[in-house]
């Protein structure tokens, strides 16, 4: 910092000023010139410059130390100023101990005189710490990089205002000189205009592009020299005609910069954005024929099938009582209890008479039909969920199933707690495992959770509810169109909305999924995934007991540990059916080497719940070449297609229903980057191989539809929207009619306007079209849809080029 400072002084004090540059010699002025010249033309930094200089002038330190003030440091106002004012305490002193009268020049002085007269009489005012936004400009322009100060600032721009002001002569040469600095100084508050600089509290103002910074040095060199030079040209002062042709050049190179305007390197995003796209006239476009929604196989008739979902669980409660209904196990992959179909009808009418008789606030029912109550279990624990699940069908409440919170603060639980909000949830039903672990108040009450509604929590264990009178039995009634249960969703802004589902949905859902796959009674299901929502409560859950089916659920505490439990359970239990995701294939694949004698020859149907993914045929390929030497057949491996409104909206069905085969489309990415659907080779890099998702659902009609604008509806080889219009979807989104009349009120029409059906489509979210032979193809999301330059791009795209190379030569951890 010391010699920082020092060389800063040294620069002040050694200012090339007419006077004093006459006491050197014509070498040491050529050099100074030159060296001028190469800090113009970028061929010396500034700090380089300025060492150089300090050693050409160091011999001659003794000799302009004795200059007058207004000479010695010309670049500093506030000297210069105080050196020819009268009555400066600052000016006495240092005339009295410093002044040289061998250098004195009488008619500098009074020209200096002069220009400050003229400078008072235009009332233009003085720089100082408080200063505007032009002004602040043009000093942040002269401001070297991390060494300026407030003090140099105010110098070098009361130093411009001199030179602007300083020679009273009025000839032509002078007002050339005038012209050509203004346009200097135009120039280089222009530029420095576009650099980014930050003022500090003390006055610093830092510039973070050197050339400009420089460039305005240059100019001000400049612009000095010569005003200088003019100055003693019409003072009589001889000047050295070499050093007058220097500064003539230096002049001509600022004149033609090397480098471009600042403004052509930054440019202004909202620029851009207000540029009108233009259309690629060469880029691919549809050619096919408008499409017309497809039809799926009408749903069918099933005798004694039960008007309602409780109706099934009465039913098979009475019945079959000692049927197995669900195996829950333990992370040790061990069973620790079988929930039987008597079990479960008679602990779910206990857990309905209880919320319904036996929870009051002042003499009141705490609860009424149609109520909402939040179903919070966690993920191991699947017999308690359901006994929960199915009380609250039992009393006509409304389950609304959500994760267990793990903090106070959690971003995902403040969401949920809005969804509990909005719900008009009172009431929280958990187990006494469960609401140990929940954050604690001082009061040893649950702590209420932030974004939550004050909710009063039940424990559903045995011990905390009540047999019911014998003379008491639940409502059973047909399915009607009154909610049943309320789906969480999460967008992808992180917004957490609730789908609601009625009683009617429920059950048409139920018979659709139970035709689609053939379901049977007492057939025996593996489920890995979450039976909370989705495709796990869809099959573990409420299918499941339409059909008597038993249930064998995988815990993912239990998948982490041991990725092959799922594929042991199929073995041990001789699973007709097994419900998973491709994560868990490709988990399994990691683990098989450790587990050989298994087989999967009993399984007729291996559910592939996110089949929609670009990455899924992958996981698909790998599992069968190296499982189907251990009994699982090819055709067994189904697909599908699903979203939380829509539900499920198509499945591969077994191959003892007499499908067509499975369908492969390699698409090339370009051509879907602009929707258009473009059959390519698997040899070139730049495709994407999907797999069908198979048929649609029976009962229901689907279309395609234009992802932007009105819904047209799709050509043949163009990619869009899925949209479904069935018994079998979602209603709405609880307390969001607008949302809801975007989503599930949609009225795809033709190319003519003509709407194709007098019934609403609800939107699925999900990107594909209809290949050959009815098969519906998925490639991506609307969540994933990014739009770059006018071409779309999806996220599972990235995900499937990641897992498609090899990991351990091409994706490194931490990038």
């Amino acid at each position: 910092m010391a010699e920082r400072t020092s060389t800063g002084l040294l620069t002040m004090m050694l200012e090339p000023t007419p006077a004093v540059a006459m006491t050197l010699p014509a070498e040491v002025r050529e050099k100074l010139a030159e060296l001028e010249l190469e800090l113009s033309e970028g061929d010396i930094t500034q700090k380089g410059y300025e060492k150089k200089r300090g050693k050409l002038l160091a011999p001659y330190i003794p000799q302009i130390q004795g200059v007058d003030p207004s000479l010695q440091i010309d670049n500093r106002i506030q000297a210069s100023s105080q050196a020819v004012l009268p009555g400066s305490k600052h000016n006495k002193s240092r005339a009295a101990n410093t002044r040289d009268e061998r250098f004195r020049s009488d008619l500098h002085t009074e020209a200096v005189q002069a220009a400050l007269a003229k400078y008072k009489e235009r009332k233009m005012p003085m720089p100082s710490k408080r200063r505007s936004v032009l002004v602040q400009s043009s000093v942040e322009a002269c401001t070297p990089p991390d060494t300026s100060s407030a003090s140099e600032d105010e110098g070098s721009l009361r130093r411009q205002g001199r030179l602007a002001t300083s020679t009273p002569y009025q000839g032509h040469g002078h007002l050339a000189v005038e012209h050509w600095f203004n346009r200097v100084i135009q120039g280089s508050s222009t530029s420095s205009s576009a650099s980014s600089t930050s003022s500090h509290p003390g006055g610093r103002s830092v510039t973070t592009t050197n050339t400009t910074a420089h460039a305005a040095l240059n100019a001000n060199a400049a612009a000095t020299a010569l005003a200088d030079l003019m100055a003693h040209t019409q003072l009589g002062v001889p000047v050295n005609s070499r050093v007058s042709s220097k500064i003539q050049q230096l002049l001509n190179t600022l004149k033609r910069p090397k480098r471009p305007p600042l403004r052509e390197f930054f440019v202004d995003d909202f620029e851009e954005l207000l540029d009108v796209q233009q259309i690629d006239p060469n880029q691919p476009k549809p050619e096919g024929q408008h499409t017309s929604p497809l039809e799926g196989e009408p749903l069918g008739v099933v005798n004694n099938w039960p008007p309602s979902l409780p109706a099934a669980l009465q039913r098979w409660g009475a019945t079959q009582p000692k049927s197995p209904c669900l195996t829950a196990l333990d992370n040790a992959g061990k069973p620790v209890y079988t929930l039987t179909y008597g079990k479960l009808w008679t602990r779910s009418q206990k857990l309905a008479y209880t919320l319904l008789n036996k929870l009051s606030t002042r003499n009141e029912p705490l609860l009424m039909p149609g109520d909402r109550v939040a179903l919070v279990f966690p993920n191991n624990d699947p017999v308690m969920f359901m006994v929960a699940f199915y009380g609250c069908l039992l009393a006509e409440l409304v389950p609304v199933p959500i994760e267990v919170p793990l903090t106070r603060k959690d971003a995902g639980s403040q969401q949920i707690g809005f969804l509990l909000g909005s719900c008009g949830v009172t009431l929280a039903l958990t187990t006494d495992a469960c609401q140990k672990g929940l954050p604690k108040a001082q009061t040893g009450e649950v702590a209420t959770f932030k974004g939550w509604p004050r909710l009063l929590w039940f424990v559903t264990d045995g011990k905390h509810v009540v047999k019911p009178p014998k003379d008491w039995h639940p409502p059973i009634r047909e399915a009607s169109n009154d909610i049943a249960y309320i789906e969480y969703k999460t967008s992808k802004e992180g917004s957490t909305m609730g789908i609601t589902v009625s009683h009617s949905a429920m059950l048409a859902h139920c018979h659709a999924l139970t035709q689609a796959c053939g379901y049977t009674e007492a057939e025996t299901i593996t489920n890995v995934l979450d039976f909370k929502r989705e495709a796990g409560l869809w099959h573990g859950v409420l299918t499941s007991v339409m059909n008597r089916m038993h249930v064998i659920s995988i815990p993912y505490s239990l998948m982490k540990v041991n990725p092959l439990s799922w594929i042991q359970k199929v073995h041990t239990y001789k699973a007709r059916v097994a419900v998973v995701k491709s994560r868990d294939m490709h988990w399994s694949l990691l683990a098989q080497r450790d587990q050989r004698d298994v087989s999967l020859s009993s399984l007729r149907m291996l559910i592939v719940a996110d089949g929609a993914n670009p990455w899924s045929i992958s996981s698909c390929d790998a599992f069968l070449n190296v499982f189907q030497a251990r009994g699982l057949r090819p055709e067994v491996i189904c697909p599908c297609a699903s979203s939380s409104e829509a539900m499920t909206v198509a499945i591969r069905r077994p191959p003892e229903l007499g499908v067509p085969p499975p369908g492969k489309a390699v698409l090339s990415m370009g051509g879907l980057s602009h929707s258009v659907i473009r059959v390519d080779t698997e040899e070139k890099l730049s495709v994407l191989t999907v797999q069908d998702v198979g048929q649609v659902m029976p009962g229901a009609l689907v279309c395609v539809v234009r992802v932007e604008g009105t819904p047209y509806l799709c050509q043949t080889d163009e990619v869009g929207e899925i949209c479904v219009n069935s018994g079998s979807t979602g209603v709405a989104y609880y307390g969001l009619p607008g949302m809801t009349k975007n989503i599930f009120e949609t009225i795809p029409v033709t190319s003519s306007g003509i709407p194709v059906s007098d019934r609403p489509f609800t939107r699925t979210s999900l990107l594909g079209f209809v290949g050959p032979d009815s098969l519906v193809f998925v490639v991506g999301k609307m969540d994933g849809l990014m739009v770059v330059s006018g071409r779309r791009h999806n996220a599972d795209d990235v995900v499937a080029t990641a897992l498609a190379v090899e990991p351990m030569k091409f994706v490194y951890r931490g990038r």
